[in-house]
Order: C-alpha cells, then sequence, then structure tokens
C-alpha cells in the first residue's frame, strides 16, 4: 500500500494526498513534521535527505519532493484522470507545477507565514503587503489563462491542478482585500466543489 508521511497540514503534502485521494488510491498517512516532529530522525533522513515532508514509499520505492510526487503518482495510477492525455496538456500541467514552486512559492511564504505563524505584535506588515502586490500581479497571470478553460490544462482536473489549489485556497482565506479575477475564482470554486479537495486543502489555517 502506497504510505504518504507528512503531517496533513502541509501545504506541500496536500499535493500527494489530494492526488490520491482524486484516483481513488488506497494509502496510508502518517503525521511527521511540524508538532509531530520526526524530521530529523536517522531513519527519516535515510530516506529523505532535505528531512522535510512529504516522503512516500510506494511497492519500496522511496521519493521525496512534492511536485515529483505529484507527477509520479499521477502518470503511475493517473491515467484518464490526473495525467494529461496528450503532451502538450503534459506539458501545460509541467509549466504551471513548476509555477507554483518558483513563483507563488514565493510570494505566498511572507503571507502565510506572516498572517498565520506569527504573533500580531511581531508581524511585518510592510513585507506581507509587498508579498500580496506580488501575489495579486502573479494570480492575474493565471487569472488570464483560465479565462478559456475549466481547469489548468484543459477542461478537467489535472496534475497542473494540484500543487496550484493548496496555495490558492491560503489565499483565499487570508487576504481579503484583492481585485476581482473571475475566471480565476471561478477555478477556485470548482476546486472547492470536489470533495477531495474539500477534505485535503480546507482544513484550519497552522
Amino acid at each position: 500500500m502506497l504510505k504518504i508521511i507528512g503531517r496533513r497540514t502541509s501545504g506541500n503534502v496536500m499535493k500527494p494526498l489530494w492526488a490520491a485521494d482524486e484516483m481513488g488510491l488506497e494509502y496510508e498517512q502518517v503525521d511527521l513534521g511540524g508538532p509531530f516532529g520526526g524530521n530529523d530522525d536517522p531513519e527519516y533522513r535515510a530516506m529523505n535527505p532535505m528531512g522535510l515532508v512529504p516522503t512516500i514509499i510506494d511497492d519500496g520505492f522511496v521519493m521525496w519532493e512534492s511536485n515529483a510526487i505529484t507527477r509520479y503518482l499521477s502518470e503511475k495510477y493517473g491515467q484518464g484522470v490526473l495525467y494529461p492525455d496528450d503532451a502538450q496538456g503534459r506539458a501545460t500541467a509541467d509549466t504551471w507545477m513548476d509555477w507554483q514552486l518558483t513563483t507563488v512559492a514565493k510570494f505566498m511564504f511572507p503571507v502565510f507565514w506572516g498572517l498565520v505563524r506569527t504573533k500580531p505584535a511581531d508581524r511585518n506588515m510592510d513585507q506581507i503587503n509587498a508579498a500580496i502586490q506580488e501575489g495579486i500581479k502573479f494570480w492575474a497571470m493565471l487569472d488570464n489563462h483560465l479565462k478559456d478553460r475549466d481547469f489548468i490544462a484543459g477542461d478537467r482536473l489535472t496534475m497542473g491542478d494540484i500543487p496550484v489549489g493548496p496555495q490558492a485556497f491560503r489565499w483565499f482565506e487570508l487576504v481579503s482585500d484583492r481585485p476581482a479575477m473571475p475566471h480565476l475564482e471561478a477555478w477556485y470554486q470548482r476546486l472547492c466543489d470536489r470533495p477531495a479537495f474539500q477534505k485535503n486543502c480546507m482544513n484550519p489555517l497552522e
């Protein structure tokens, strides 16, 4: 059975959990990281030298890095579900998966960490507000991309949506003063309507 190691409140762990549920996979989820600790245990470091979450074990095969895991699970188990059918669809999904790591993660970190994990008296609001402005600029790019499609890689949910969805949930939960982005908002609502997204991504922020 597939084992997914990492606490459910981690945005990166949400990716394989959501993907696995979309594909109807049976899996065991093991809490590790954050309040659960264990990141520096020798046994865990032997599997994941970075000491971060998630790590998966699939029939004895160990891998880490959340977007790589999402791609692997989608290709192995998600043909016709999360794995795009054609090369262009896969390339589109890959583009926006990489965009989540190189762009979204950078502006969402100070927003999330500053508003959720920092006491109000200690918050650097200049830094947080600057990150929000960056976010508005970059979310507008996805809004434009979504103007003629329901999901990131076309007319159905694919692996391309998986890394971006948890970050979108945090954005919409934390940033109320934002311009209207109708295509982004419609896409996000489609995610919110999905039971697997509700279960794995729409959790209290901590």
